[in-house]
């Protein structure tokens, strides 16, 4: 029968356990991960399995890394988001974090778009550092994907999205999330893209303060249009925007783009 082995194919005899094929491909691994889950003793395999093996602290080469990297995934999961490709409308509190979620996903391809810099004050909620102040949102997420998971292909566009431009700036992503801070943006840039772009949009609205948590919903509003947020915490003054329900919202976002993806397309 065949295995997916640290992410090789081999043909292997039935009935063999995990820690079998260990001996027999001669891996010197500390942790054993079987479809997805940590083993803590031996296993029966199957046709089709996908069974890993990470040595702790040691850096695999570069052939392997990219296998590790999803080892913790459904089988089939890494397969179909290595083929998407995502766009992210605003790369602060939501577009950073959405981002960042994605790349460890694995996904294929993330066109950023923001025309802002990383600011002392985006600190409190967007996925930056400080050495990171005074650079291009756009470039700032690029490094750091680049080293969360380098084999995401980025592409960015410091650009100040609006109407004329939107449609153009994401003709090649099948989905777009909406990050944007302004209200006014947000709504001109989800209506354009919902008429003429032709895209599956996930948009977001209503996460500041420290509300509950569990008022963050994810809601299917019509056929390619979902909706994040508790759609009433808007940021003003004496209600800010701070990091534990941004990225709720942002994870909402994210995790709704991957389960379009992966054909489910109920909230």
């Amino acid at each position: 029968m065949k295995i997916f082995f640290n992410g090789k194919k081999f043909e292997v005899h039935e009935k063999i356990t995990a820690f079998e094929a260990k001996k027999i491909f001669n891996y010197k691994g500390d942790i054993c991960i079987l479809n997805g889950f940590p083993l803590e003793k031996d296993h029966e395999l199957k046709e089709g399995d996908n069974l890993f093996f990470i040595n702790k602290g040691h850096m695999p080469d570069k052939e392997e890394i990219e296998y590790l990297l999803t080892s913790r995934h459904t089988p089939g999961v890494h397969e179909k988001i290595k083929k998407a490709s995502v766009g992210i409308a605003g790369l602060g509190g939501l577009g950073s974090n959405i981002a960042v979620s994605l790349a460890r996903m694995g996904i294929g391809k993330l066109t950023l778009v923001d025309f802002d810099v990383v600011e002392p004050s985006n600190l409190n909620r967007q996925q930056y550092f400080i050495e990171h102040i005074g650079m291009k949102k756009t470039q700032a997420i690029k490094d750091i994907i680049s080293h969360i998971n380098p084999f995401v292909e980025v592409v960015t566009k410091e650009l100040y999205l609006n109407k004329d431009n939107v449609v153009k700036c994401f003709d090649d992503v099948s989905i777009v999330a909406e990050a944007l801070d302004n209200p006014i943006s947000k709504a001109e840039i989800v209506n354009t893209m919902l008429l003429h772009g032709g895209k599956t949009v996930v948009a977001a609205s209503g996460m500041a303060g420290y509300f509950s948590s569990n008022l963050i919903k994810t809601k299917k509003v019509m056929k390619n249009f979902y909706m994040v947020g508790d759609l009433e915490s808007e940021a003003k003054i004496g209600c800010g925007l701070m990091a534990p329900r941004t990225a709720i919202a942002a994870n909402h976002q994210a995790n709704m783009i991957i389960r379009i993806l992966l054909g489910e397309k109920d909230c």
